[in-house]
C-alpha cells in the first residue's frame, strides 16, 4: 500500500477539461494497486489496462481514484497531486514487490497469453485455473502476476526457446566466457 497526502490550499486547472480543481483541505490517500482497482478501471474504460498503451491524463486519475483505499476523499484531492506524487503512484505501479525473478525476467509475467489481451477477466481466470485463492486480488498486481508464473512455471508451462533464443544464449555464453579465460575460442 503506498500512502500519499494531496496538499490542501492548492489549485490545479486541468487543459483537458478546461476546469480548475481546488482542494481546501490536506487529504491522506491510501492506494492499492491491484486486481481489484484494475476491474474498477476497466469497467468504466471498456479496454485493457495493461494490454493498451499509454493512458491520458483523466484516465490515470480515474485509475489513482479506483486505486484509493480511503472513504469519504475529496475527488479534487486527485486532481492536486504533485509530479513527485505522480511519480511516487508510478514507482509504486512499477514495483515488482516480490523477490523471485526468473533468467528471462525482461519478458512479462503470463508470456503464454501474451498475443492476447490482458483483462482482469483473464487474469481472474488464471487464479481459478491454478487454485490462487480470490483474497489474492488485493495484493500488488505486479506481485499477483509473479505468482502466477511461478504457477505456469512450477506446472510445467514455461515456454521452450527458440533455436534463435538458443543459439543467441549460448553465443553471450561463450563471448562472456572468452572473455573471463582470454581465450580466442
Amino acid at each position: 500500500m503506498l500512502e500519499i497526502t494531496a496538499k490542501g490550499g492548492q489549485e490545479f486547472f486541468d487543459e483537458e477539461t478546461g476546469l480548475f480543481h481546488s482542494l481546501k483541505q490536506d487529504e491522506h490517500l491510501k492506494l492499492e494497486h491491484s486486481l481489484i482497482s484494475i476491474s474498477k478501471w476497466e469497467s468504466q474504460y471498456h479496454r485493457s489496462f495493461i494490454s493498451e498503451g499509454p493512458k491520458t491524463n483523466k484516465e490515470q486519475i480515474d485509475y489513482i481514484k479506483d486505486m484509493s483505499m480511503t472513504s469519504n476523499v475529496d475527488p479534487e484531492a486527485f486532481y492536486v497531486l504533485s509530479s513527485e506524487d505522480i511519480e511516487k503512484i508510478n514507482a509504486y505501479i512499477a514495483d515488482p514487490m516480490t523477490a523471485t525473478t526468473f533468467s528471462d525476467d525482461r519478458k512479462k509475467a503470463s508470456d503464454k497469453y501474451q498475443n492476447q489481451k490482458m483483462t482482469s477477466e483473464v487474469i481472474y481466470y488464471l487464479m481459478i485455473s491454478f487454485g490462487i485463492p480470490f483474497e489474492c486480488q488485493k495484493w500488488h498486481l505486479n506481485r499477483l502476476l509473479r505468482l502466477i508464473r511461478v504457477c505456469e512455471y512450477k506446472n510445467g508451462g514455461t515456454t521452450k526457446m527458440s533455436k534463435a533464443e538458443i543459439f543467441a544464449q549460448n553465443k553471450a555464453l561463450n563471448e562472456e566466457r572468452r572473455a573471463k579465460l582470454h581465450s580466442k575460442g
